[in-house]
């Protein structure tokens, strides 16, 4: 039996993170320079449905048996198994490699559970299609980050831009002028589950005022859709600077990332903000394409220990 094998790219949330959970929209899009890579082969000498797992950049060597039963690998692998109705592996090797860093908003553990599921499916002999390979993954989201929008799981799984509001079909984005990103680790590691509850819990104690907030966000990112569908992406910038300011009465900036976003804009960017979970990660810099090198250089300086320049293409057709 050959070895299957299938990628995945990471994401950064343009706007609306956070609200997104509270039924507000958001706008992601696909980050192709950094990729989760899945590769599955048979292991015809080991016993019938041992699955060995390797994922040398968390230190994973192990059979998935030896894994707890709340592991995202198990949570994974039985809801690949129940939605195939097959009760049992053959068996085998898994292998998950990332150059996406963990914890820092970028969608890392969504971006393994997609690769490993289209890789073991087709493996198996059951490609599945995009639309239960995002609903799968989704189960592992909510395993793992608690109460996740689901906005992770599905601008991975179809790598185009996209407008998505929680339980509604989401909208592929057409994209009218190509935009350059600058996005910029700043070390900090950060569980999204961690943040996503601290802002609940503030919800839950001051309501009104992070509906507010919550509704505050939501203009922006339908302003931003209007935006990205008209050709002027340089106008975005102004919308990133409101959202950021949104997310800091929020709670989810932190000083680091603050620094980050005053130098991306003191060298030229068009506008910054966090990306992801915040209180860590990254943040995403809007930038004039020639300023791009400039700009990821002065983020360096300010502290960002690696950047990531990403290019959102034009929508074709």
């Amino acid at each position: 039996m050959p070895a299957f094998a299938a990628r995945a790219p990471a994401k950064a949330i343009l706007f609306g993170e956070h609200a997104v959970v509270y039924g507000r929209p958001a706008i992601a899009v696909p980050v192709t320079q950094v990729q989760a890579r899945a590769s599955v082969m048979a292991e015809p000498m080991a016993p019938t449905g041992r699955v060995w797992l390797e994922a040398p950049e968390v230190g994973l060597n192990c059979d998935l048996d030896a894994l707890p039963v709340d592991h995202p690998a198990q949570i994974l692998v039985r809801g690949l198994l129940q939605a195939l109705a097959i009760d049992h592996l053959p068996a085998l090797r898994m292998r998950i490699n990332s150059t996406i860093p963990i914890a820092a908003g970028l969608g890392s553990g969504a971006a393994v559970s997609v690769a490993a599921l289209r890789a073991l499916s087709a493996f198996l002999g059951h490609p599945l299609d995009d639309e239960r390979v995002s609903a799968l993954a989704f189960q592992v989201e909510k395993a793992y980050h608690g109460t996740p929008s689901g906005i992770d799981n599905t601008v991975i799984t179809y790598a185009r831009p996209l407008y998505f509001v929680q339980a509604q079909p989401f909208e592929l984005l057409k994209v009218a002028e190509p935009f350059t990103l600058v996005i910029a680790d700043s070390g900090v590691t950060s569980s999204t589950a961690a943040a996503v509850a601290g802002v609940r819990a503030r919800w839950q104690a001051e309501p009104e005022r992070y509906e507010a907030l919550f509704e505050e966000i939501a203009v922006l990112v339908n302003a931003a859709k209007e935006t990205i569908e008209s050709g002027v992406p340089e106008k975005l910038g102004p919308l990133m600077d409101e959202n950021q300011q949104a997310l800091q009465k929020m709670g989810v900036s932190s000083p680091e990332l603050e620094r980050l976003v005053e130098a991306a804009r003191k060298a030229g960017a068009w506008g910054a903000k966090l990306s992801g979970g915040g209180q860590g990660g990254n943040i995403l810099a809007l930038v004039p394409p020639q300023q791009g090198e400039t700009i990821a250089s002065a983020l360096i300086q300010a502290g960002a220990v690696r950047t990531i320049t990403s290019v959102v293409q034009a929508s074709s057709g």
